[in-house]
């Protein structure tokens, strides 16, 4: 199953307790909560493009499964993480106490990251 496209953010659950945990400023929280938000994912093979773009900004990952790679996280820090690939449809790491599961269905990619006892969970759709 390809990642492949471009997806829109449909809803969010948890977004600003889970953005305070991370330390964002509450600005940034309330600025970035009902910003749009388009994620591009390019697979090939076994590497992936993730450019994330929310208002004026874009967050763009490279990284191939299983391989080491710098990500950078939703609060602007960049971390070392191996991503890797369960089934054909969920790309799983753990990066700083947090787990991140992307998961695609048909057209539907929904985005949990966990933390603690406190889970982001954005789903998002093709378009």
């Amino acid at each position: 199953m390809s990642f492949t496209g471009k997806y829109e953010l449909q809803h969010q659950e948890n977004f600003e307790p889970f953005m305070r945990a991370l330390g964002l400023p509450e600005d940034q929280i309330q600025k970035g909560k009902d910003l749009k938000s388009i994620s591009e994912i390019v697979q090939d093979g076994k590497k992936f493009t993730v450019t994330i773009t929310t208002g004026s900004k874009v967050v763009k990952n490279q990284f191939t499964i299983g391989e080491e790679s710098e990500i950078e996280m939703l609060n602007g820090e960049k971390v070392k993480a191996v991503v890797q690939l369960e089934g054909n449809n969920k790309l799983v790491t753990q990066v700083k106490g947090m787990k991140s599961v992307t998961e695609l269905n048909g057209d539907t990619i929904t985005y949990t990251m966990t933390m603690g006892d406190l889970t982001l969970k954005r789903v998002s759709k093709r378009i």
